[in-house]
């Protein structure tokens, strides 16, 4: 069926091989992000040009003061109403830049018009058989109803890599889109080897996330519309299918469990034994503000590796030492001694004792000097100052570090979990910033000496306390590291935050995809989202919950899009519950 015009392009404003103007014939409607083409023939040539509207308007004309609309509106003066839209071209084909002309007739990009307008019909590859494979990776809808998709390759490292969400917490929907992105890469089919690609993900918010492998009862009452919008981008419904669920240990003495409310099964607690602590070199994610680290790196460098090599051919859990001979101090932290007379360090607390000790001498001895080979001729204040920091964090992290268990870390890289969830929410900051640098400097050293050879994702919200921009920290030397050189390794940052201008430049800088949901409206005005025309960043200021506008490198300007309701569930009360004979017997068993 012959296509109708949706209008023509203007002739009385100026038409660039860029940008042009549409006048909206009557009975037509034409909104923002709607998608237009044109064809125009130059000297036997015919130029195609895309096009996205990014602005519409509508005016009276014959009308000459603000009172005319009153005497229009009553018939009273001839007037029209003209609706007029402004499109910027996103492509053109031939590559010939010639503005189209006026009068020629607008049409409606659907079907395989829509797919060039997009860019879509290149988001192929050839697989290993030189088969064609596609790399369209479903991303939401766009505002005319059709699928949006990212081209694979720019999201998986091989083109390109690394996504940024930005927008205000509580409205932006950042954590529930990039959980979405996932979904879509596990279950649309379309990234290679996806049982080999492992995820990392950080829990900072509620215990909302210890739930993704549950189905969510809204699709089955209120949210039922969004059973078709999976089907239309062909994705599945239902929960994730391979999660593992990992929480820090509850501060109480005895057994360890996991400090969980909401989940009482399937949740392994976590925390670090004492050796692996000293062996894995984890003692500056201890030390993360830029004072600690301008005034204490060196001394901080050296007690690290004093600790690596006293771990040297240990099993743990507790640290042995045999150079402890402050009776005074051992009696004061309580330690114990093994069949051989060593010191067995127990506690955390024991090991900044131990540590004390090493800097500052024999507890009670005014004059007491520190081992030599520790102190690294640093002053005695500076020795003090790095005693008292390390004293501050014993209530934070004596729980996550310990040695009177067998240490169990997180490892997202081992087992069959696709995804792994580490909860860090009811942590202290301290103790959060040394699980997240922990964990992330044992991922990319196991990438970088390829020993893990599928994807992983990494998905970090609070990107500015990670990786600020004025501040320096290991751990932003680590998101650094990934940012800049992760993606060539097929480490790959899903990273969230409030405000990007608040972000290091080149962890920003360094993401293919950027979205953004509704952002305040001074932030938006940073430099930081100038990939988004002016159009877009004054829409970002009113977007409702659950639109984002999302930037790719091969579309030149952004989409705005919307996505589905969860079909995880994302708290305790949407869980559908499960009356199968196997959940039940596992319930049992628990």
């Amino acid at each position: 069926m012959q296509q109708e015009p949706i209008g023509v392009v203007l002739g009385n404003r100026e038409s660039t091989p860029l940008e042009f103007w549409i006048g909206v014939r009557e009975g037509h409607l034409l909104r923002l992000d709607d998608l237009v083409w044109v064809a125009c023939t130059h000297q036997g040539q015919t130029v195609r040009y895309y096009g996205v509207v990014d602005r519409v308007s509508k005016v009276l004309e014959g009308t000459q003061f603000d009172s005319d609309t009153f005497l229009a509106s009553d018939n009273l003066i001839p007037t029209h109403t003209a609706y007029v839209a402004h499109v910027t071209v996103t492509r053109l084909e031939p590559e010939t830049y010639i503005p189209p002309d006026p009068g020629s007739p607008v049409y409606l990009a659907v079907g395989e018009a829509l797919e060039r307008a997009l860019y879509y019909d290149g988001m192929v590859e050839r697989g290993p058989e030189g088969t064609p494979r596609s790399t369209r990776l479903p991303v939401g809808v766009l505002r005319n109803g059709e699928p949006a998709y990212v081209n694979l390759a720019f999201l998986d490292g091989r083109r390109g890599g690394h996504v940024n969400i930005s927008g205000i917490s509580g409205v932006a929907s950042k954590t529930s889109y990039a959980l979405f992105l996932l979904y879509s890469l596990y279950h649309s089919g379309v990234l290679p080897d996806a049982l080999a690609a492992r995820t990392l993900i950080f829990n900072v918010k509620g215990e909302d996330l210890f739930f993704l492998d549950k189905p969510n009862r809204e699709l089955e009452g209120r949210h039922q519309e969004a059973r078709a919008v999976y089907e239309k981008l062909g994705l599945p419904v239902g929960p994730f299918k391979s999660v593992a669920f990992r929480a820090p240990p509850k501060k109480t003495a005895g057994d360890i469990v996991p400090d969980v409310e909401s989940r009482k099964n399937g949740v392994v607690p976590y925390h670090w034994d004492l050796v692996q602590f000293c062996r894995e070199g984890l003692l500056p994610f201890l030390f993360t503000d830029r004072g600690a680290m301008s005034n204490l790196g060196f001394l901080i460098d050296q007690v690290t590796e004093r600790l690596r090599k006293l771990a040297e051919r240990q099993k743990g859990p507790a640290l042995l030492v045999e150079d402890w001979e402050d009776a005074l101090g051992q009696e004061a932290a309580q330690v114990t001694f093994d069949a051989l007379g060593k010191v067995q360090i127990t506690s955390f607390a024991q090991l900044v004792a131990y540590v004390e000790y090493k800097l500052l001498g024999a507890e009670g001895d005014e004059e007491a000097k520190g081992d030599p080979r520790w102190v690294a001729r640093q002053a005695r204040g500076t020795l003090e100052a790095f005693v008292r920091r390390l004293r501050a964090a014993i209530p934070n992290v004596s729980h996550l570090i310990r040695g009177d268990r067998p240490g169990r870390p997180p490892d997202p890289l081992d087992g069959e979990a696709q995804v792994c969830v580490v909860d860090i929410h009811q942590l202290a900051p301290q103790a959060q910033m040394f699980v997240v640098g922990a964990l992330l400097k044992d991922v990319f050293a196991r990438k970088e000496s390829n020993r893990y050879p599928g994807k992983v994702f990494i998905v970090l919200d609070e990107l500015n306390k990670y990786a600020p921009r004025e501040d320096e920290s290991p751990i932003k030397d680590i998101l650094l590291d990934i940012a800049e050189r992760g993606r060539s390794l097929g480490v790959i940052l899903i990273g969230a935050q409030q405000t990007a201008s608040e972000v290091e430049r080149r962890v920003v800088a360094n993401a293919a995809i950027r979205i953004a949901g509704r952002l305040d409206a001074a932030e938006a005005e940073r430099p930081e989202y100038r990939y988004m025309p002016a159009s877009f960043r004054e829409r970002a200021v009113i977007l409702p919950q659950g639109t984002m506008i999302l930037h790719q490198p091969e579309v030149p300007t952004p989409l705005a899009l919307t996505f589905p309701f969860p079909a995880w569930a994302t708290k305790a009360s949407e869980v559908l519950e499960d009356n199968s004979k196997a959940a039940l017997s596992e319930e049992i068993d628990f």
